[in-house]
């Protein structure tokens, strides 16, 4: 890998940073567009493991001290309460909060709410996986503009994209029809 795909990938696991703006900077940069897109989903994906695998015991060591115990409780009790739609939905709900490209709705935020609502860890990698590939592919599309995209990827990647963004509209449809 060259430097500049390092730093990509490093870019991409920050929490701030994420890959919204590891791929723009990818593609300014005149890196190959389907290079970014892996490079910057692989590096979004590095810190979710160990940030969902941590956290518990973690959580325990903190609760142990009596003062710090107190505070980490009440800002996991306002979390959790401004996080109810998240939960509502569940995995569904998580995967569509990371797959949406704006502020505060990555990877890091996404493996949080995973946490706090007590989420299994392999179905949360997972749709936070598929999150970060739809966003990926979405602030991707934004970067190159969608005909370039189409013109640098095929036709048959622009038909995928229809394809995942009609099959969630159907089942946005039915999450709305069934509560």
């Amino acid at each position: 890998m060259l430097n500049q795909d390092w730093y990509l990938f490093f870019l991409s696991m920050l929490p701030f940073t994420e890959l919204r703006a590891s791929i723009p900077l990818g593609i300014a940069l005149e890196i190959y567009p389907w290079r970014v897109f892996w490079i910057a989903v692989v590096g979004n994906l590095v810190p979710v493991l160990p940030i969902l695998c941590f956290l518990r015991p973690l959580e325990k060591f903190i609760n142990r001290l009596p003062y710090l115990g107190n505070c980490l409780q009440a800002f996991l009790a306002s979390i959790r309460h401004r996080g109810e739609k998240i939960s509502k939905y569940g995995l569904i709900g998580l995967l569509l909060f990371v797959l949406i490209p704006l502020p505060g709705t990555g990877v890091w935020t996404g493996t949080l709410l995973a946490w706090l609502f007590g989420f299994p860890y392999f179905t949360s990698f997972l749709m936070i996986s598929l999150g970060v590939l739809g966003a990926g592919l979405l602030v991707t599309l934004a970067s190159l503009g969608v005909w370039q995209a189409v013109r640098v990827y095929g036709p048959e990647i622009f038909f995928i994209f229809c394809l995942v963004f009609l099959a969630w509209f159907i089942f946005w449809l039915y999450l709305r029809r069934s509560t």
